[in-house]
């Protein structure tokens, strides 16, 4: 899908830098699915505060992510 954004331009070339992606778009596009990654981990840690009996292992989470 083409957009037009007006974004800062110190820190695209900030994002860039960061990614070493190859053009501007693919450095915008890493820097979203970061951002979403980052949220989707800050939402599943607060849902297992909830629990006082949180008893999953690593794989268990790790098998959860893949099977998704």
């Amino acid at each position: 899908m083409r957009i037009t954004l007006d974004i800062d331009s110190d820190l695209l070339e900030q994002v860039l830098r960061t990614t070493e992606a190859p053009s501007r778009s693919k450095a915008a596009e890493i820097a979203m699915k970061e951002f979403l990654r980052t949220r989707c981990r800050e939402g599943l840690s607060k849902l297992i505060e909830n629990y006082e009996e949180f008893d999953l292992t690593l794989k268990e989470l790790e098998k959860m992510r893949i099977d998704s």
